[in-house]
């Protein structure tokens, strides 16, 4: 079933119909698999709700008024300046593992207001209506004052007040004449979050070196950290132009398999253990984790690999320990 709460119209109708990455209502679906139930340690259910804004933005409130609600109503809510609306993407249980995650006081936690009116309604889908505009004509101003910095998206509130610009700068810079020029002639309140590169490609989207759509665009909500190092635990080539992605950062998918290379190698020995053998030292030259296979070359002569299994690796390891050296790697393996 396809998303019919935002604006976008398809084949005349409303909604955007897909249920998948509405930037507008949910980034994606969770499966709440602590649905119905009731944590047995405490006689209430948790009257915490999770609200969604555009490009995955969430937010957390709190429904003691015990309002009649179901995952994916829209709902009004307080604001510095007015109200918003949002969707409702998660309640019970679940929302406390979320909580502890963020490290969320839930005792700091607004409560929601009501179900907006039809007129709320109406008001919110003519606002969405103003983006895209409102997004074009902000580029104009900042590029007539030259600025640097990028305006990659505009959100607005759903009582049309403020305006949340979303821009890109790789420096600091002084906005603000930009919000005094933004107020005058697009007359509504507005605020200016930076994003990082990461945050830009999410918004932005696109597809992949491996031809699906973006993971940050998609459904990954975090966006971690990617050091060089994850590259070098899974012995991938440090190419750049493989290894970044369209962000022109590391890539977020070579995260996902790095605790599992991290806990494999653990059974490796350290690289940097030299073999003794009658023929000289032998160090390490390639690594295959799956196979469980170690090449080794002698430090003389290091054009001739030998292939090596872990298990006879450890076997020369243990014999070295014991002073031991009357052994060539030619004795184990073949070469190749």
């Amino acid at each position: 079933m396809g998303c019919t709460n935002c604006n976008t119209i398809v084949k005349k109708k409303s909604g955007c119909k897909n249920s998948n990455n509405c930037s507008r209502c949910n980034k994606f679906t969770v499966f709440d698999w602590l649905n119905n139930i009731q944590s047995p340690s405490q006689k209430t259910k948790c009257k915490i709700i999770e609200v969604s804004f555009k490009n995955g933005r969430k937010k957390y409130y709190s429904n003691h008024k015990e309002l009649n609600i179901k995952i994916g109503d829209p709902i009004v809510v307080k604001c510095d300046v007015g109200y918003d609306i949002g969707l409702i993407s998660l309640k019970g249980e679940l929302v406390k593992i979320q909580l502890k995650r963020k490290n969320i006081n839930p005792d700091q936690i607004i409560e929601i207001i009501r179900h907006p009116f039809q007129g709320e309604l109406d008001l919110w889908h003519t606002a969405i209506k103003l983006e895209k505009d409102t997004l074009l004509q902000a580029r104009k101003i900042v590029k007539n004052l030259q600025l640097n910095m990028k305006i990659t998206d505009v959100e607005y509130q759903a009582d049309k007040k403020r305006a949340i610009f979303y821009y890109l700068a790789d420096e600091r810079v002084d906005f603000r004449e930009l919000i005094k020029v933004i107020n005058k002639e697009l007359n509504v309140k507005s605020l200016l979050k930076q994003v990082g590169a990461r945050q830009e490609s999410a918004i932005i989207g696109g597809i992949g070196s491996c031809g699906r759509e973006l993971c940050c665009s998609s459904w990954l909500t975090d966006t971690r950290s990617v050091s060089i190092s994850a590259a070098r635990y899974q012995k991938l080539s440090l190419n750049p132009q493989k290894l970044t992605g369209q962000c022109g950062k590391l890539k977020c998918c070579l995260n996902y398999e790095l605790e599992n290379y991290m806990e494999a190698l653990k059974e490796f020995p350290n690289t940097k253990i030299l073999i003794e053998t009658k023929k000289g030292k032998a160090s390490v030259q390639k690594i295959d984790i799956f196979k469980k296979k170690i090449w080794y070359s002698y430090i003389e002569n290091s054009h001739d690999w030998f292939q090596l299994s872990l298990k006879n690796v450890n076997k020369m390891i243990t014999l070295n320990k014991q002073g031991k050296k009357d052994f060539i790697l030619e004795n184990f393996i073949k070469t190749i």
